[in-house]
């Protein structure tokens, strides 16, 4: 989402005349976009400041803004510790980002806006053409948590869940993929607590599936709560979805589930998983796991180990559990840092070798390849296969934006690397 926020800011800063720079020497304007999920955000906009300051030792300083989730959560403490910043942005008022920076040129003044009201942002962006020209664009749909659960730092940060309106992001669509883009990634904290005047998730998947040249469509993030007997229906329906569904579940126990107030059971996640499947049977899963949640046992974790090769998710996210100020679990009891660490080790241990052994699967396998882009200075290109693994291909043939049948040849740990079927080799094979 935050990749998808700065390339709006991008947009809007158009209008006043700004363009991006790769060389941070040449910066008029600075913006850290940044994400407050994980521990030590804040350290790493301190140290992101330093480095411009460092830049810019000799020279005119340029305007500097910190925008995004830690901009909301530390606002007043940044502007007071580092007076290098000029400005601090909301991850719910970017768009107010042209007015910020011509107030900070006028009037040399500090700013602080993080109000939390995502109608007027979208009421503004929608005014502002999407220019992201990718292979595979991000959308966001929904922004915001009313789940709280109890390590997570979402619902003071984003605010409440609010869905745009179904007109807006069928629009920002056709604009993405009259840009070039032919796939789409559609984004939210729940992204499938979609809910615009009763319009869910599976509608919206129907409709841009009537896009012409709109070949693919993934979303992310989904919470189990939200997922309804008709959206499960769509995986089975919507041939533009593909198979792979990033489910998080943090843990494999019940109760330690119930401590985080995730509002779910692990019979609940399964009785999905297992739907999903009746639907769709090639679907796939990955996930994400915090690893010694305070109150978690030696049982709770074994739990967790479990689920993992119950599923038996192709790709898992894993963390040990770090305490955010302000959250109702940032004053629990750790569990001891030794333990903790041994049983991130033993999981990602397990979890890999699940991995692994997917991937081995794949070799000698048939994959359909989106190609986004050519690697540099070389004649070979990157694309991904329905189910988001990387794929690296030596073609002289410009492959940008097509889709492909691969041969997978061979995989290390992060990709896969094939060979693009030909017409002539898939007859002979078909015959």
């Amino acid at each position: 989402m935050n990749e998808y926020d700065s390339n709006r800011i991008l947009d809007l800063t158009k209008k006043i005349n700004y363009t991006s720079t790769n060389n941070i020497k040449e910066a008029d304007c600075y913006v850290l976009n940044t994400c407050h999920i994980r521990e030590k955000a804040t350290d790493k906009v301190y140290h992101d400041i330093g480095r411009v300051k460092k830049e810019f030792r000799n020279k005119k300083k340029p305007i500097v803004l910190i925008a995004g989730c830690v901009a909301q959560a530390e606002g007043d403490i940044l502007l007071e510790r580092e007076k290098y910043i000029d400005a601090i942005v909301g991850p719910q008022s970017y768009h107010e980002i042209n007015k910020i920076i011509l107030s900070i040129k006028d009037k040399d003044k500090k700013i602080n806006l993080t109000e939390f009201e995502a109608i007027e942002k979208f009421d503004e962006l929608k005014l502002t053409k999407n220019s992201n020209s990718k292979i595979s664009s991000f959308l966001t749909i929904q922004e915001g948590c009313d789940k709280f659960c109890k390590f997570c730092v979402v619902p003071y940060t984003r605010g409440p869940e609010y869905s745009r309106p179904l007109s807006e992001i069928i629009s920002e669509a056709n604009q993405l993929v009259y840009n070039g883009s032919r796939e789409i990634i559609l984004l939210g904290q729940n992204v499938n607590a979609y809910n615009f005047k009763n319009k869910r998730l599976s509608d919206l998947l129907y409709l841009l599936s009537e896009i012409k040249n709109l070949q693919r469509i993934r979303y992310t993030t989904s919470h189990p709560k939200d997922f309804t007997l008709d959206l499960i229906e769509a995986h089975g329906k919507c041939a533009k979805l593909m198979p792979l569904l990033h489910l998080p579940v943090q843990s494999g126990s019940t109760k330690i589930l119930k401590n985080m107030n995730r509002n779910h059971s692990i019979k609940q996640y399964l009785e999905i998983i297992n739907r999903l499947k009746e639907k769709n049977s090639s679907i796939k899963f990955s996930s994400d796991f915090i690893i010694a949640y305070p109150g978690e046992t030696k049982d709770d974790f074994e739990k967790t180990i479990s689920l993992v090769k119950e599923v038996g998710f192709i790709n898992s996210y894993s963390f040990i559990f770090s305490p955010r100020p302000g959250t109702p679990a940032g004053n629990l009891q750790e569990v001891d840092s030794k333990i903790a660490k041994e049983r991130l080790f033993i999981f990602q241990h397990i979890a890999d070798e699940i991995k692994k052994n997917y991937r081995k699967k794949l070799i000698n396998s048939n994959a359909k390849v989106l190609f986004e882009n050519k690697i540099k200075n070389e004649n070979k290109f990157f694309g991904r296969d329905e189910y988001f693994n990387s794929v690296i291909v030596n073609s002289r043939e410009d492959l940008t934006g097509k889709i492909r049948n691969v041969k997978i040849n061979q995989c290390n740990q992060n990709t896969l690397f094939g060979e693009v079927i030909t017409d002539t080799q898939h007859k002979e094979h078909a015959a």
